[in-house]
């Protein structure tokens, strides 16, 4: 059985039944298996919600896990009642951060919404008009997907961040104020280092967003875009082991042998990695154990690309991978220009490439990559410059 019907349980469906094996999949949406990615270009209007439908995995029973038992093997749902398994597999990804703001206390008014999954953009697509003010808080890449989204429709959207500077996790400052300039030029307000105190709200609506300072954002529809965590309350009330997300090993099996996760809500050594193409390698790996009863998971560098592309404009390419922090020896090179918007830097620490980050031009990235990935020292005789040229300098 499998719990969770998005990119990785959806994925590892698809993969047993093709090897003949029989699989329960329970999702608790009402929706068909889709691409949580594409969310943002659905509310954009540029996309109609059909085209982020996944693979299809055959049969998802339509309903909600309400606990495991793991004694009698079974799990319980809320409308059919216990199903025995043999083998179990936790897919339940990651849920929202929805911030303790005052004025959220009651739940969310009806005007406000948080934004991961199909439900919420089709509430959030009936809900925003041409020239309605709109307030997204958080300036990670979901809140910044989502303020380009809700310009394109004709929205007057302000982005709050409690932070220095837009997608913290991906961007170093010099690659977020690209991004910055990019969405501010399609309508965008941002507001970085600022800390919301509070939604105002008058008749079970939102009016406002106040933040710290005391300055108040008139708001019509405010988006809560403040992160997500690994969905493990089910895990951690049968008992399994959960620190960051649910525990696993290099078999994806949780402290119980006979219970997997993978995907959003699994920790593999130490990480959590809240991205689609690991969430798919931890599939894939996991219907090969279970199907040949051999091999291992060991993780994925998984480098982030992405698109923000609109109609008429020259879209803006980005991609990162590793870690763009810097140490004491580390070797930094950079390469920026101004009047063509392109901007890439790249980290070399003891003589491998340990990270890197490139706006506008990704002609380098799949050199890059590759050098990332093999983690092996670069060559000698090269210029460290190379490293930025077209070619990736290999």
């Amino acid at each position: 059985m499998v719990i969770g019907a998005g990119t990785a349980g959806a994925r590892v469906a698809v993969r047993l039944r093709a090897a003949g094996r029989e699989v329960a999949l329970v999702g608790a949406e009402a929706h068909a298996p889709y691409n949580r990615v594409l969310l943002a270009d659905v509310l954009a209007g540029r996309y109609p919600a059909e085209v982020t439908a996944l693979p299809d995995p055959g049969p998802v029973v339509h309903d909600r896990v309400v606990r495991i038992e793991r004694e009698a093997r079974q799990v319980h749902l809320a409308a059919e009642g216990p199903v025995p398994y043999e083998r179990l597999v936790l897919a339940t990804g990651s849920n929202p951060v929805l911030p303790a703001l005052r004025g959220l206390a009651r739940g969310l008014p009806e005007n406000v919404h948080a934004f991961r999954t199909m439900d919420d953009c089709l509430a959030l697509d009936k809900a925003v008009q041409p020239g309605a003010r709109a307030v997204v808080i958080g300036g990670g890449l979901l809140g910044v997907l989502c303020a380009r989204a809700l310009a394109e429709r004709g929205a007057q959207v302000v982005l709050a961040q409690q932070g220095e500077y837009l997608m913290e996790r991906q961007l170093d400052s010099e690659a977020a104020e690209l991004v910055r300039e990019h969405v501010r030029l399609r309508g965008v307000e941002v507001h970085t280092e600022c800390r919301v105190r509070e939604v105002r709200t008058r008749d079970g609506r939102a009016t406002g967003v106040a933040l710290a300072d005391g300055y108040v954002l008139g708001a019509d529809l405010v988006v809560l875009a403040c992160g997500v965590r690994p969905s493990t309350q089910l895990a951690r009330e049968a008992g399994l082991e959960v620190r960051g997300g649910i525990v696993v090993d290099d078999q994806l099996r949780t402290s119980d042998p006979a219970i997997h996760a993978i995907g959003d809500c699994a920790e593999h050594r130490g990480r959590t990695y809240g991205l689609a193409t690991p969430a798919l390698e931890q599939a894939d790996a996991l219907a090969d154990l279970i199907g040949l009863g051999a091999g291992a998971y060991e993780g994925t560098r998984a480098l982030t690309r992405l698109t923000l592309s609109d109609e008429g404009r020259l879209p803006l390419d980005l991609a990162t991978f590793g870690d763009l922090s810097v140490r004491a020896g580390d070797d930094v090179i950079r390469l920026t220009d101004a009047t063509r918007r392109t901007y890439r830097k790249v980290v070399v620490r003891d003589d491998r490439l340990v990270g890197g980050v490139l706006l506008g031009e990704l002609g380098a990235v799949g050199a890059l990559a590759d050098a990332w990935k093999a983690s092996e020292p670069l060559p000698q005789d090269a210029p460290l410059h190379h490293l930025l040229t077209h070619d990736g300098g290999f």
